[in-house]
């Protein structure tokens, strides 16, 4: 019950936000060691805490994407890029409906290339819409949470997330986790990700900690102001 938010209808009305906040993950394999899952909770996480520190209506997050570069791995499950984008944009209509005009999309996995295109669609035709975290954000956190591997190499169940999930959802961490490293993917979007590790993972784990996590966290909430 901790990815879904407890408001009423009468706590959405009294709020009266003008931004909503849509949490956006997968259903997909993070390695041996993370949940399929994992940027579900990881986006979640994230939205909670932005609705806790800025006046916007948390949605319930969208559960399943675009996971294909996954698809060599059991329990993975994806949607397509044309039924992603149809979700994110009859959750804009109906958030605007009830006078909301500002859909931000929390995006907590990087597959989901799409989203800056409807977002990009959206600043020219309307209503706005907002994609966070972006790149430099997630830079910033990480130098802001000492996290010791690269933005290139830590790309899949690695330090960053795994650290995320140290604190936020600690039992859901199993053991042994394990290191594997593959920067050059060049060729990642049509030979999948089975063509450069066998775990799962891309990315140093070993390296993560919850204090980590926290900081991370606390790192994208600050960026999330200019975004407002």
């Amino acid at each position: 019950m901790d990815l879904l938010p407890n408001d009423t209808t009468l706590d959405v009305r009294e709020r009266g936000a003008s931004v909503a906040v849509l949490p956006i993950g997968s259903y997909e394999q993070h390695g041996p060691h993370l949940p399929l899952a994992t940027d579900t909770l990881v986006a979640a996480a994230l939205a909670r805490e932005l609705a806790n520190a800025h006046p916007v209506w948390l949605l319930p997050p969208v559960t399943i994407s675009c996971s294909h570069e996954h698809a060599a791995w059991a329990g993975t499950v994806s949607i397509s890029a044309t039924t992603l984008v149809a979700v994110v944009r009859d959750v804009a209509a109906s958030v605007r409906h009830h006078g909301v005009p500002t859909l931000v999309l929390v995006n907590g996995h990087g597959g989901n290339y799409v989203l800056g295109n409807v977002v990009q669609e959206a600043s020219v035709t309307g209503p706005p819409m907002a994609l966070f975290p972006q790149e430099q954000d997630w830079l910033a956190a990480r130098a802001d949470a000492g996290l010791e591997s690269s933005y290139l190499s830590d790309m899949h169940a690695g330090e960053l997330e795994t650290s995320i999930l140290l604190h936020t959802h600690p039992h859901l961490v199993r053991a042994p986790v394990q290191d594997e490293t593959a920067d050059d993917r060049r060729h990642l979007l049509s030979r999948g990700l089975q063509a450069y590790t066998s775990s799962g993972v891309v990315g140093r784990p070993t390296l993560a900690s919850a204090e980590k996590g926290r900081a991370v966290l606390a790192s994208l909430v600050r960026s999330f102001a200019a975004y407002l």
